[in-house]
């Protein structure tokens, strides 16, 4: 401003102009304080944006949906399906066209031959294709439903990780509301503490009231502790489930699974014989066994093959010395037929299919009997559960009631402060003992759909 002022003394500038100027110079110093502003939040703006991840808000299904698209085990699981679908395939190719492009040229003194047994040539074709081969055919079929197999344990693989997955989130939601509980716990041991703590120094209560009352407030933080260890371990859990970030905040809601286990122990029997994917899977290894032994008792067959060769000979390797005529072009063309007259590893491989798919419908036998067993007592156990359940939910009434009683008993001066807040710490015990009881029961009936075969239906 200045400079304008003196310029403008000395009558260099004309009125107009120095009115302009005047004008910009007013416009450009109110708006710097506010670059200024901007550039000092830009930072805050930054590291807000680039701090801690925001909160991820997941219910049930969904985390149970990001578990199937992020699991390890799934991607294992279906890595081993593709696995044996390509080596059922290795066996299957033998039953497809096959040619073979190579050549045997070489140094020949004497009558041409190689190793193999073919005449040496600078260029050979040759085709190949099983047409009628029993033992080999019944191999290929074992390994097709081998693969077929595999994909039933890649199904338990997913209700597996369903049945961790729900697992963990509701304990998740248990141990939350939980700490919430404690937290309130602990503000009435600290009460009951302090009215001791007083009741002592007026000689109304001995000294080990007051180291029962410290004693209490301990107990809680010991549990605040553990519950916290257990909280940061099911989130971690939780988060590598679902391919979350490992720093991002988790919010879970209450929930109940969906569908209900409640059908007679016999209907859920008869369900997890046709779902269970161990029984399935042994099943399907039943099969696969007889593919083998039909396969191998059928080696007394004959066997065909279609067979082609072309050869490119070269006149260097003495071919007219030794054979009347040379040709330089070679093709042949038919059939490879063998017939076995006494094949002493055909009874071998027949023995030995035969124990195999012994062992087989053995173990079919025994995981029926053990899944029959278990669907049984897991029914049993949700029951138990169901009673448990029910005995805590009536516990916390009577301990509402109680805290109720007391409170209406504190107003009319009839009881103490402490007494109430002994009667709260009780109510919020028999309130953890309720949330204990109730994610028992959905344990126990997770455990029952997955036995039953019925948990993967559940989200579906």
């Amino acid at each position: 401003m200045t400079t304008l002022n003196s310029l403008g003394s000395a009558g260099i500038l004309p009125a107009v102009f120095r009115s302009v100027i005047a004008a910009a110079l007013v416009i450009v110093s109110a708006s710097f304080p506010l670059a200024q502003t901007k550039a000092q939040d830009a930072p805050q703006q930054a590291q807000s944006s680039f701090g801690t991840p925001a909160p991820v808000s997941l219910t049930l299904k969904r985390a149970i949906e990001l578990a199937l698209q992020n699991s390890k085990d799934i991607q294992v699981a279906k890595l081993q399906t593709t696995l044996a679908d390509r080596s059922a395939y290795i066996t299957k190719s033998q039953f497809l066209p096959n040619v073979y492009a190579g050549s045997g040229a070489g140094y020949t003194f004497g009558i041409p031959e190689t190793p193999g047994g073919r005449a040496p040539a600078l260029f050979s074709l040759t085709y190949t294709e099983q047409v009628i081969n029993e033992p080999l055919r019944g191999q290929g079929k074992e390994l097709q439903e081998q693969a077929r197999s595999q994909r039933i344990l890649l199904e338990d693989a997913r209700s597996t990780v369903i049945s961790r997955t729900a697992a963990a989130y509701l304990e998740l939601v248990m141990v939350r509301h939980s700490l919430d509980l404690l937290n309130k716990e602990q503000g009435s041991a600290d009460k009951i503490l302090e009215v001791t703590q007083q009741r002592e120094k007026e000689n109304l209560e001995l000294p080990v009231e007051v180291t029962r009352s410290q004693l209490t407030k301990a107990l809680i933080t010991q549990r605040v502790l553990q519950l916290e260890g257990r909280q940061d371990e099911l989130e971690v859990f939780l988060r590598n489930q679902c391919g979350l970030q490992q720093e991002t905040p988790i919010e879970v809601t209450p929930e109940d699974l969906p569908g209900e286990a409640e059908q007679e122990g016999a209907n859920l029997v008869a369900m997890a014989m046709q779902n269970n994917a161990a029984i399935q899977a042994d099943i399907s290894d039943v099969r696969a066994k007889q593919f083998r032994l039909t396969g191998e008792k059928r080696g007394y067959y004959p066997t065909l093959e279609l067979v082609s060769t072309y050869s490119l000979l070269a006149k260097f390797n003495n071919y007219a010395e030794f054979f009347q005529k040379f040709e330089r072009n070679n093709f042949n063309a038919g059939i490879n037929v063998q017939v076995p007259i006494f094949s002493a590893q055909t009874r071998a491989n027949i023995a030995l299919a035969e124990v195999n798919l012994r062992i087989a419908e053995a173990n079919l036998a025994n995981k029926k009997q053990e899944i029959n067993a278990a669907v049984r007592q897991k029914t049993r156990h949700l029951r138990e559960r169901d009673a448990a359940k029910e005995v805590a939910r009536l516990e916390l009434q009577l301990a509402q009631q109680d805290v109720a009683v007391l409170q209406s008993q504190l107003d009319e001066g009839k009881v103490n402060l402490r007494e109430v807040e002994r009667a709260r710490v009780t109510e919020n015990e028999k309130w953890m003992a309720y949330l204990d009881a109730n994610f028992q029961r959905q344990q126990a009936q997770l455990d029952l759909l997955q036995a039953a075969g019925q948990l993967d239906k559940v989200w579906q």
